[in-house]
């Protein structure tokens, strides 16, 4: 059974983040939205509010689980019993990041990283600018679930 999990904070959720797990659900048996808590950030949704709202979202995909996890991606994989990790690419940018982490994740923790680029539609997406417009009152309805 190969079953994967795709970390992040997800605060919030994006369309490209759900374009991601879409695109990943037929490569796996099962997938694990893992949304992280990190203790030195402050979130604009709680990450029970993250995972009540990913629940929801995916009530009728059999394939996810949605945990909240607060420690090191490797040990949420294991505890999970993932056996790769998904991230998504929005730039070169972003592969340089997680290139480095997947190297942190193979190293520590044997688990591989299955890098997916965005789809060009969602390329310039992402959960910071999407807070950032939340803040000055616009409509960001068609950028988030």
């Amino acid at each position: 059974m190969t079953k994967a999990i795709f970390t992040g904070s997800f605060d919030p959720f994006t369309v490209g983040h759900a374009s991601i797990v879409q695109r990943a659900l037929p490569l796996f048996d099962s997938i694990v939205i893992a949304v992280g808590h990190n203790e030195h950030k402050k979130g604009m949704f709680s990450v029970e509010e993250r995972v009540e709202r990913l629940e929801k979202h995916y009530a009728n995909e059999p394939k996810i689980e949605v945990v909240a996890y607060s420690d090191l991606t490797v040990d949420v994989a294991k505890r999970v019993g993932a056996n790769v990790i998904i991230k998504g690419v929005r730039s070169f940018k972003d592969f340089e990041y997680e290139r480095q982490q997947a190297e942190i994740n193979k190293t520590i923790g044997g688990i591989e990283t299955l890098f997916l680029c965005s789809d060009p539609q969602y390329e310039s997406i992402s959960s910071s600018i999407v807070r950032e417009l939340i803040h000055f009152g616009r409509d960001v309805s068609d950028m988030m679930i």
